[in-house]
């Protein structure tokens, strides 16, 4: 799944947040654009599980678990798993829901990272297994704007939440 992020760096080379009609299952916008959870939803489909598929099966399942940010009345295929809320919601109810802290140690690597930013956007990304020098963190792949990038980014933000699937 790592590695799976990783490889996104210098392909993902743009950020589109439009809706767009996607195949189903495996559907994706094309691989030199996306927003943040594309860098999530690619590293997971490298590790062979279609976050697509698992969101939307558990939305239709359990919808009333999910946010209603963007006043959906039934799951949609195309944008659920594009969703940071959602993802979150995915996490929680299927992964391991961590504490949030200050301490880099307590992020490993394949871990999943969600932000509030400065302007109220929510973010997300997936803590790497490179290690920022001289620190006890690693760096983190995201894609806030100008593509999927690796950068020491952890604490940046504000941390809302902190996830572990599929280990």
């Amino acid at each position: 799944m790592i590695d799976g992020a990783k490889r996104q760096v210098g392909v993902t080379r743009s950020y589109d947040s439009g809706y767009h009609q996607l195949a189903y299952p495996n559907g994706d916008v094309p691989r030199e654009t996306g927003v943040c959870t594309d860098v999530v939803i690619r590293a997971y489909r490298h590790a062979g599980a279609d976050l697509q598929v698992l969101v939307h099966e558990d939305m239709k399942r359990a919808f009333a678990a999910y946010p209603k940010n963007w006043g959906m009345q039934h799951p949609d295929p195309n944008i659920d798993h594009r969703r940071v809320p959602n993802l979150a919601t995915f996490f929680r109810r299927h992964g391991q829901s961590l504490p949030v802290t200050r301490r880099g140690a307590d992020y490993r690597p394949g871990d999943i990272v969600t932000w509030r930013l400065l302007y109220g956007a929510t973010h997300i990304g997936v803590v790497s297994d490179v290690p920022v020098r001289g620190t006890d963190r690693q760096l983190v792949v995201h894609n806030i704007g100008s593509g999927a990038q690796i950068e020491d980014v952890l604490f940046a933000y504000a941390v809302t939440g902190h996830y572990r699937y599929g280990r």
